[in-house]
This record gives structure tokens, sequence and C-alpha cells, in this order.
């Protein structure tokens, strides 16, 4: 496990930055206040969450898109195929640390030339000029059901698999984007057979395994945080497995592996 995830970021700039992400992009954007942030994903055509992030106005024309997975720069590089005549530039920065900070109201941000913070609610997550960063903002994420896609898991999720609308990540009638019709008829069909959980386990696993009942793939390995008292982790897994729990409790998968269901989210 590392000591912790890097601060993958990417700017967005220019008079056209608005309106380009808001129509990339599967949260409003247009709704996003000047020192505000929201989740925000760019799914593929087909609905899948290519990149999960926390989508930061820093200015008018100006974004900093932080990644919860996967790389900046190769984010930068598929959006540019999409810019055409747009006025704006794409940039990824180089990879800096993530560390923990005091309380703060959450999606407000405070911006000095060192410190770039997000309010988290009960903490704030912030980005440094630093190489040192530190892991204690990860359990309380973990457990409000905000995901972290490992790179197993990028291209492979739909929202609805990772609660994003809970998280008002994906919106429902704010008009076109990559997926969104997609978004919109498991919105309103329904049918989706996988759903975020917060579990505690019997055993450590890693950040994008596949759980397994005998030879059928029944979830995924979102995060993983071990602690003194238990081993915490966020996980996908199919609704038929978890019908089966008895007061919380799966029955044995992966060898032997014993999960707990603490937390369960709809879409």
């Amino acid at each position: 496990m590392p000591t912790s995830y890097p601060a993958e970021t990417l700017l967005i700039e220019g008079p056209d930055a608005t309106a380009f992400a808001h129509a990339q992009f599967s949260s409003n954007v247009n709704s996003l206040a000047t020192g505000q942030w929201q989740f925000s994903a760019w799914l593929d055509p087909q609905g899948r969450v290519r990149a999960l992030f926390h989508l930061i106005r820093l200015a008018d024309d100006r974004y900093l898109v932080l990644l919860r997975g996967g790389s900046a720069m190769a984010m930068a590089e598929a959006l540019r195929r999409f810019v055409f005549r747009s006025k704006l530039t794409l940039t990824a920065l180089p990879p800096r640390a993530l560390s923990t900070g005091p309380s703060m109201a959450p999606n407000m941000i405070s911006d000095d030339t060192q410190i770039l913070s997000l309010g988290c609610g009960t903490h704030s997550l912030q980005i440094t000029a630093s190489d040192i960063g530190d892991d204690a903002w990860r359990l309380p994420q973990l457990r409000a059901g905000w995901p972290w896609l490992p790179t197993q898991m990028l291209n492979e999720l739909l929202p609805a698999a990772l609660s994003l609308q809970r998280l008002q990540a994906v919106a429902i009638d704010k008009g076109c984007y990559p997926g969104q019709e997609i978004v919109a008829r498991l919105h309103y069909r329904g049918g989706h057979k996988r759903h975020l959980h917060s579990v505690t386990l019997s055993q450590v696993a890693n950040a994008g395994d596949m759980l397994r009942d005998s030879d059928r793939e029944v979830g995924c390995v979102l995060d993983v945080v071990t602690t003194q008292d238990n081993i915490a982790a966020l996980v996908v897994l199919t609704d038929d497995v978890v019908a089966q729990a008895h007061e919380g409790h799966l029955d044995p998968i992966n060898d032997g592996l014993m999960i707990h269901i603490d937390t369960s989210w709809s879409a």
C-alpha cells in the first residue's frame, strides 16, 4: 500500500474552458462557482468511467482536475483530441503529494502558493508543494464512499457501480456528454446489478483485486486501508451476492476471504 496517493493534476484554462468541461464531463460544470470544487467524471461512449476526479474552479476560466486514480498526462493527451477550435489549453502538472488538513466546509477551496486545500467536511484534502504526504484522509473518504480507481478499474465500471449520482458527479438533465445516454437509461430504467459498499475484510487485499466466488467474478476492490483495529475496504459487489449476506456477513470467497458489509450505496 502506498504511503500516500500522488496528486495527479491537470489544468484546463482559457476562454472556452467552461464550455469544454461542461460538454466533456458528466457533472453540471456550469453550476460550479469560482472557489469551489465538485466531483466529476469523464465517461467513454459506453458510459464507463475513464476518469473520476475533483473538478476545482480556480478562476472564471481556469480549472484544476485532481484525479482519483489514473494519469494526468494520459488524460490530457486523450482530451486534446476533442479540443478542435476551442480556445483553451490542457496542461498535465508534475505529480505532487496529498496530505490531510483541518476541517473545512465541503466543496470549498483555500489556495495559496504552497497549499491548495479542498474542503471535505471533517477534514481537508491538501495538494502540497512538498513531496511529503500522509494517509490520514484516506479512511474517512473510504468510509464516506468516495471511490479511488486503481488502474485495473479505469474504463471498466459504470457510474452506477460507483454511486456517482449520489456524489453529484453525474447529471441526468444537463444535456449531452459522452456516455450520457447510458447514465440516463440506468437512472430511469434501472437494471444495473453492481453497487458500492464500504466493508471490513478478514485479511489484506489489494486495490484492483478481483473478488471471485468459485470461478465466478462477483466484484472488485477499489481501495484498502489497514488500521490497528481492522482492514477497511471500498468494494463493488454484485447485488445477488449481497442479497445472501447474513447480518452483513458474506459467505467466504477468494479462498477464505471474509467480508462484512458496513455501508451500502445505491447509484
